[in-house]
């Protein structure tokens, strides 16, 4: 993803549910900077629900919060945009709500940019596109295969980096079948018409070799995690069993900084990179 919106319930319990040490709103604002999603804005939601409605206190209280908790995970809260919201009502989501005149608007503040707005439609226009990366070559994880009538075999899936061209030939791995496909760039989800190709020869998940290297975060496990361990992992579009074949080194989940190598064993809150093999190819 270019960008994540977290959102946030600001009701009565909710938010305090929420930011709790297993809470979603902690889990996945680290999921989305531990994932590469560098531009972050907040909505905090259900502002109808506080007591008394529209509370500015309230507000103030939770962006204090949350605030503190994304800098520790990496994010700059000057460059993060926080807005009052209410889904239901519509409040802030595509005009400035008469329900909350003491909120004077976000400002977002970074190096490539610097910007300021009320709703959270204004909020969305300041994501900035990322450089795609066309000059790398074609991997493209599919999400499904279709046979559709008069058509032929349709795979599904988004373009990760390279380029797809007319009368291109490509291989679908780890079954090595080549075809001709259309054009497409980075971030664009297609479907894509295939020669030569039985529905039955590639499926949801093709891409992935027999063993890969991968930085991971342990977020929530009981116990110790060694050398061993196979948890199931969603890898793009693949949902598979992977061992840790090796612990190569532990590191500091902010900076990528490493702190040791071949550690014996993993625990909740730590960073590693390890070589992981998947229970099929």
């Amino acid at each position: 993803a270019d960008c994540a919106v977290l959102i946030v319930a600001a009701g009565v319990g909710e938010f305090e549910a929420g930011i709790s040490k297993n809470g979603q709103t902690r889990e996945h604002a680290l999921l989305a900077y531990t994932l590469g999603v560098k531009q972050l804005i907040v909505a905090v939601n259900k502002m109808d629900s506080t007591e008394p409605s529209y509370s500015e206190k309230r507000y103030d209280e939770i962006v204090k919060e949350v605030s503190a908790y994304i800098k520790k995970i990496g994010y700059s809260p000057a460059s993060v945009p926080f807005v009052p919201i209410s889904g239901w009502h519509g409040d802030n989501m595509l005009e400035p709500s008469s329900n909350m005149p003491w909120f004077k608007g976000w400002k977002l503040d970074r190096k490539e940019q610097h910007a300021s707005g009320v709703t959270l439609l204004e909020a969305l226009d300041t994501i900035m596109p990322p450089t795609r990366p066309t000059d790398k070559p074609l991997r493209l994880p599919l999400q499904d295969v279709y046979k559709i009538g008069g058509i032929g075999t349709v795979p599904v899936g988004r373009v990760e980096t390279g380029i797809l061209r007319p009368s291109m030939v490509v291989t679908f791995a780890p079954v090595n079948i080549t075809t001709e496909v259309n054009e497409a760039l980075p971030g664009d989800n297609v479907g894509f018409n295939v020669k030569n190709v039985s529905v039955k020869d590639i499926r949801r998940g093709n891409v992935c070799g027999d063993r890969f290297t991968a930085q991971v975060i342990i977020l929530n496990h009981p116990g110790q995690i060694s050398a061993g361990y196979s948890p199931v992992i969603d890898c793009h579009t693949a949902h598979i069993a992977c061992k840790f074949a090796e612990l190569k080194e532990k590191i500091d989940r902010r900076s990528g900084k490493k702190l040791e190598d071949n550690p014996k064993s993993l625990k909740s809150g730590d960073a590693a990179i390890v070589d992981m093999i998947p229970g099929k190819p």
